[in-house]
């Protein structure tokens, strides 16, 4: 029979789109053909319930899917499957619901009646770079959360935390590295909990994985996503720092509060002190970093004095970049029905003022990094990321070369904010330890 014709479409977070990326690699391999949506005979939706508005859009985009012109069937998956189900079966006999990610594309073919051979050729390295299009690969390492922070319903959607095996880890990253990408982000709803089980150790964490990659595969660059504050060990930053820039020089943590009676209420494990502290230490060890945040303004009972006192830890710390959101209440965790809900204006003005001194830092942190050098990632021609993970443009860079890392001299800020840079010559990669292993 004729290959199906899919889609795959991705609602949420990071996570969500690692598995939405490995998702439409399998139906590649498993020969389905892609295609946009309107082309579509079923439509794959990797759904996000993190919030209630979350829940809603995930909602919408399944009775547009259930309107496209092939009346296609749609397959929901995702953390809003696991919570609802009923929610969307309940909108058409068109809707499917596959709990486990895993077995999607099984799903998608029994449905479709798809019983054709798998394509015999081997696409397991080449697929990854010419299908997902990307200089830069996600890999998921973890799954699941234990924590119970009181706004979040991600750990009923998600359950426990479980871990991906190393060897299973490494052939990714070492696919990858023969796709000729040049960056892999581990990933993971609560990455840092990383516990897999390794060869002769039951107990690979997170530091030892990172130790584990660099000496067994020969990817360029490794990113860290975001790690919870209280999973930062000591050994995880001497990791990193002894790297020699393999490791990019960024860490993503979602302090959420700058108040400590506030993270209290939130369930958070530690206070802003902790907090301070804890990026002083990562500072200290890597001078290069940049530190970037999610911040909750509005959450129930925070009061003016909290939230300056949430103003007051983003500058202290000085942040590259700040992911600012609203509180929004998640029926079924406790905050929701907390008492003193902030009104809607408050948390507007509040957002305002956040997201102000988020620019103010952003700018900063490029500012101080004219006249350093470091590592981009090239993604598209001349434009790419900087280790540090800021947009950059390298104007001697060739236009039309493929995805690649080079170590580049920071030379100004355009009018976007944009880092503009040149690439720096072979003296200079080799008196600094850059071997050019995957440079250009």
């Amino acid at each position: 029979m004729a290959n199906p014709f899919v889609s795959v479409i991705n609602l949420g977070c990071r996570v969500n789109r690692v598995e939405s990326d490995r998702i439409t690699l399998e139906f590649a391999r498993e020969g389905f053909t892609l295609v946009d949506p309107d082309e579509a005979e079923l439509i794959v939706i990797n759904t996000c319930a993190v919030t209630g508005e979350a829940e809603a859009k995930t909602r919408k985009a399944v009775r547009h899917a259930l309107a496209r012109s092939r009346n296609p069937l749609v397959l929901a998956t995702g953390c809003a499957v696991n919570l609802h189900p009923e929610m969307l079966t309940s909108l058409s006999d068109r809707v499917i619901v596959e709990p486990s990610k895993v077995s999607v594309v099984a799903r998608a073919a029994e449905a479709l009646g798809y019983h054709d051979e798998p394509d015999t050729q081997d696409t397991s390295a080449l697929d990854m770079d010419a299908l997902l299009g990307r200089a830069r690969l996600g890999v998921k390492i973890q799954d699941g959360c234990n924590n119970r922070c009181t706004y979040c319903i991600v750990w009923k959607a998600r359950g426990p935390e479980r871990s991906v095996p190393v060897d299973s880890v490494l052939a990714q990253v070492r696919a990858a590295a023969e796709a000729g990408i040049p960056e892999v982000v581990l990933t993971g709803v609560n990455l840092g909990a990383y516990d897999g089980e390794g060869r002769g150790d039951t107990h690979v964490e997170i530091d030892e994985l990172l130790d584990t990659i660099l000496a067994e595969t020969s990817i360029p660059q490794v990113r860290l996503s975001s790690l919870e504050p209280m999973d930062v060990s000591d050994r995880l930053i001497d990791a990193m720092a002894r790297s020699h820039g393999r490791v990019a020089p960024f860490l993503h943590l979602p302090v959420q509060s700058g108040s400590t009676s506030v993270l209290e209420r939130m369930g958070r494990p530690y206070t802003a002190e902790d907090f301070c502290a804890l990026c002083e230490r990562i500072r200290a060890a890597l001078p290069t970093v940049a530190l970037s945040c999610d911040v909750i303004v509005g959450f129930p009972g925070e009061t003016e004095e909290e939230f300056e006192e949430s103003l007051a830890l983003a500058q202290t710390v000085g942040f590259s970049r700040m992911h600012v959101f609203r509180y929004s209440a998640r029926p079924g965790t406790p905050a929701a029905v907390a008492p003193n809900q902030v009104a809607p204006e408050v948390m507007a003005e509040r957002s305002r003022r956040m997201r102000d001194l988020a620019d103010t830092l952003a700018h900063a942190d490029a500012e101080a990094r004219v006249g350093t050098v470091e590592r981009v990632v090239l993604e598209q021609g001349r434009w790419g990321t900087t280790g540090s993970f800021h947009r950059a443009y390298v104007a001697d860079a060739s236009e039309d070369g493929p995805s690649r890392l080079v170590s580049a001299r920071i030379t100004g800020i355009d009018a976007s904010g944009a880092l503009t840079c040149s690439v720096v010559d072979d003296a200079w990669r080799e008196a600094h330890g850059h071997t050019g292993e995957g440079e250009a």
